[in-house]
C-alpha cells in the first residue's frame, strides 16, 4: 500500500510538473516577445551612440574627451534598485533606474567642444535606459530557461527512473502476495481434506 501511495504521488508529481512546464512556456513566448523587440531598439540605439562617440572623440581628441567625460560624472548620479519577485517559480526582476542630474547647466564650454557632444550626451541617456531594460528581459529569459531545464530533468527523472521503478517493485510485491494466496490456498485445502478423513 506504502508504495502504491508513492507511485501514485509520482504520477500526481509528473503531472503537476507538466504543467508547470506549459506554464513556464507561456512566459517564454511572452517574454520573448518583448525581449527581441528591445534588443532591436537597443541595437539600433547603440549603433547612434557609437558612431555621435566616434564623431565627438575624432573632433574634440583624447585628452579633451577624457576631461569633458570625468566632469560629467560628478553632474549625473545613477540611482538603480533591483528587487526580485518570484513567478511561477522563477525570479524575475524588477529594476528601477534614475539618473539623477545634479546640475542643470552641461559641466564643458561651448567653445572648445564638439557639436556632436551635446548629441552623445543625450543619446546616452536613453542608452543607458534601454540597456537597462535589455538586461531585464535578458535576465528573465535566462531565468526562464534555467527552471525549464531543471523542471524537463526531473520530469524524465520521475518518468524514466522514479515511476517505472515503483511500478516494477508493485508488481513484484503483488506477484509474491499472489504467490503466498496460492499456497496458504492450497495448504488450507490440504488440512481441511486431513480433517475429513
Amino acid at each position: 500500500m506504502s508504495l502504491n501511495k508513492r507511485l501514485n504521488f509520482a504520477v500526481k508529481g509528473e503531472s503537476f510538473l507538466k504543467f508547470k512546464l506549459e506554464q513556464i512556456m507561456i512566459e517564454v513566448k511572452e517574454n520573448w516577445k518583448n525581449y527581441v523587440r528591445n534588443r532591436e531598439i537597443f541595437i539600433e540605439l547603440y549603433k547612434e551612440t557609437m558612431i555621435k562617440l566616434n564623431n565627438t572623440y575624432e573632433e574634440m581628441g583624447k585628452r579633451n574627451f577624457k576631461l569633458i567625460s570625468n566632469l560629467s560624472k560628478l553632474q549625473f548620479k545613477p540611482k538603480i534598485d533591483i528587487k526580485y519577485i518570484k513567478k511561477i517559480g522563477t525570479l524575475v526582476p524588477i529594476i528601477e533606474y534614475e539618473l539623477i542630474r545634479e546640475e542643470l547647466l552641461p559641466a564643458y564650454s561651448f567653445e572648445n567642444t564638439s557639436y556632436y557632444l551635446d548629441d552623445l550626451i543625450i543619446v546616452l541617456v536613453e542608452f543607458f535606459e534601454k540597456l537597462i531594460i535589455l538586461a531585464k528581459y535578458e535576465d528573465i529569459m535566462l531565468n526562464l530557461a534555467k527552471n525549464y531545464k531543471k523542471i524537463n530533468r526531473r520530469i524524465l527523472g520521475l518518468k524514466n527512473v522514479i515511476i517505472p521503478e515503483l511500478t516494477e517493485d508493485v508488481k513484484k510485491i503483488k506477484g509474491i502476495l499472489e504467490e503466498n494466496e496460492r499456497e496458504n490456498y492450497v495448504r488450507l485445502k490440504n488440512t481441511k481434506d486431513l480433517i475429513n478423513r
